[in-house]
């Protein structure tokens, strides 16, 4: 289907403007004064009402779409403690437009009816737990409007041997078109008994009948028996939510893109820029998982929880999702220490930094810290440092700070003085790290003395790039062991260790070398000063990642065509069994019926 989405109106059942960002700028027809004063009559008018405009703005919260996502995904995570073991996430078509539909579902424990109701209310959360993603009740309603402007949940879940299926209809184009001033959210609520389902009313039963009449006509389902078999796939209990009407960008594209890649999601008009000074560093960069995750829902769900599950998986367009740990990627690696001052009431707080550098590096300048919240990433390749300075270049870090709040998007924490003094200490590591290690990758000691000490190890042990050469020859010929957040490019580690013995025992005998992680100071460090890079070993480098880069892609074809070969050999065997299973059926027919003669 053609991503061009201008055109379709539905009938009728679709907002007049589909780029979010102009939707709550699109003026729709106001209330009746008729209206107005016969709530005030009726004693309706007794309660504040909520405009359906404040879906939108709400919305607004979550200026990324992979923002949006990551919270229904926390959503599911948070149910493993109810049984969840998976989160789908896959492409629908809403067949009374033939519009696409993102569709989550899992097998956690469910809502009851009471549990959606409080799901679908503003700012309402049971979560209050040390182990919980989700903590103010707004994550449902602003994910699901930032990604569309129209979403039907579908909820089975067991309560005391009682088991009911409930639905309910958060639609902003309903209550936009309908001239609503106050948000309405359709309910159905259903219970099995005996193995027959049957509805379960709690108001009036013309209140049942409305509701069902209102999703029927507003929801991409047309029947009762076409929303009872949104539960069919379910288990004993779990959660489907199908957001439609998806938002458009300013070119009257879908934002998000199916068809680019039918095993992800990918987001339009995102990770043009990639920073790189040539073409065979935009070509690396470009595969790197820091510049991948801004447009591949696959790469950002990859780094996502910081602790990989046990029973428990992400399945985005029918492929499970491969968690990466960024920490075992890093090379040099470091364990810091660091004690915030947290309230003086409250218990000392210890936070373990993991701070190396990147598989790529020299090379490529990829830098920045990953700060997790709860097991949550809040902020991917935060660039404490500033991006002009080298050094910290190609540093990378990894930490869960559970002793700061992030912001309510989860894509930032409050600029609180403890997130200062966190950011403080961070520019710090980051800095010592770099004096201490950045001649393992090449670049040339800070202290003078050390430097001469550095080109003497060199000179001794023939310079970086004959060994370089070696290994990257090595791993053409072996496979070598391949970074994961950059697809089957060389690990050079191996390429410095013999300059890291030598020249890094030179510096620790010097005692430059090592790094007190207990005695940080808290004050900004000046980050001017620049490291040398040795020329030749750049140059070096770069022509090894171009002949690997160029490998890889022939092994990528070479793996797609066994794949298909695989594909093609299951066939056949399939087709084998199936015709020797037919073969033994008629065998044992014959059989009996010559037994039966006999």
């Amino acid at each position: 289907m053609p991503a061009v989405m201008a055109g379709v109106d539905g009938g009728g059942r679709s907002l007049d403007c589909r780029s979010f960002w102009k939707a709550g700028a699109s003026e729709g027809p106001s209330v009746p004064i008729r209206e107005f004063h016969d709530a005030l009559e009726t004693g309706d008018f007794d309660r504040a009402r909520v405009h359906p405009k404040f879906l939108h703005t709400n919305a607004t919260s979550h200026k990324w779409a992979f923002g949006a996502i990551s919270e229904l995904l926390d959503n599911a995570v948070d149910e493993i403690c109810n049984g969840a073991t998976f989160i789908k996430v896959d492409k629908s078509t809403n067949t009374k437009d033939n519009s696409p539909m993102l569709v989550f579902q899992d097998d956690g424990g469910g809502m009851d009816p009471e549990g959606v109701r409080q799901c679908m209310s503003l700012g309402f959360s049971t979560k209050k737990s040390k182990t919980t993603i989700g903590q103010y009740g707004n994550g449902f309603k602003t994910s699901t409007m930032r990604l569309g402007a129209d979403a039907i949940v579908f909820t089975r879940a067991i309560r005391e041997s009682k088991v009911t299926l409930s639905i309910g209809l958060l639609s902003y184009t309903f209550l936009r078109r309908t001239m609503k001033d106050d948000i309405v959210v359709p309910m159905l609520d259903f219970e099995v008994q005996d193995g027959q389902i049957a509805p379960l009313v709690y108001g009036s039963q013309g209140d049942w009948d409305s509701s069902l009449k209102i999703i029927l006509d507003w929801s991409p389902f047309s029947s009762k028996e076409e929303l009872l078999q949104q539960f069919e796939d379910m288990d004993s209990h779990g959660t489907k939510v199908v957001i439609y009407n998806l938002w458009m960008n300013d070119d009257g594209l879908l934002e998000l893109d199916f068809d680019d890649d039918d095993e992800d999601i990918l987001l339009r008009d995102q990770g043009q820029n990639s920073g790189a000074s040539t073409k065979i560093q935009k070509e690396i960069i470009q595969q790197h998982i820091s510049h991948r995750l801004r447009f591949s829902l696959r790469a950002y769900s990859s780094i996502l929880y910081l602790k990989k599950f046990e029973n428990f998986q992400i399945i985005l367009r029918g492929k499970p999702v491969e968690q990466i740990n960024i920490a075992n990627e890093l090379k040099f690696k470091k364990v810091v220490t660091y004690k915030p001052q947290v309230a003086h009431d409250s218990q000392v707080v210890s936070v373990k930094v993991d701070i190396g550098f990147a598989k790529e590096a020299p090379v490529l300048g990829i830098f920045g810290i990953n700060v997790y919240h709860k097991n949550r990433l809040i902020m991917p390749f935060w660039k404490v440092l500033q991006e002009a300075s080298s050094r910290g270049r190609s540093v990378i870090g990894v930490l869960e700070a559970n002793f700061i709040e992030p912001a309510h998007d989860k894509q930032d924490f409050e600029r609180t003085p403890l997130f200062i003094r966190l950011e403080t200490k961070l520019k710090q590591i980051i800095v010592d790290y770099w004096k201490e290690k950045c001649h393992l990758i090449g670049y040339q000691p800070i202290d003078p003395k050390l430097r001469s000490q550095y080109k003497a190890a060199l000179k001794d042990s023939g310079g970086p790039s004959v060994k370089i050469r070696h290994e990257a020859s090595t791993a053409q010929k072996t496979g070598g062991h391949l970074s994961n957040l950059l697809p089957q490019t060389y690990d050079d580690e191996a390429a410095f260790r013999l300059t890291a013995n030598r020249a890094g025992s030179a510096l620790h005998s010097s005692g430059q070398g090592s790094m007190d992680s207990a005695g940080l100071e808290e004050d900004l460090v000046d980050i001017g000063s620049l490291g040398v890079l040795d020329p030749s070993c750049n140059e070096k480098l770069s022509e090894e990642n171009l002949v690997l880069f160029t490998r890889r892609e022939d092994l990528r074809q070479r793996d797609t065509q066994l794949k298909q070969t695989i594909g093609e050999l299951e066939h056949e065997l399939e087709e084998t069994r199936r015709k020797c299973s037919q073969l033994a059926a008629e065998l044992q027919l014959r059989r009996s019926q010559q037994q039966h003669y006999m």
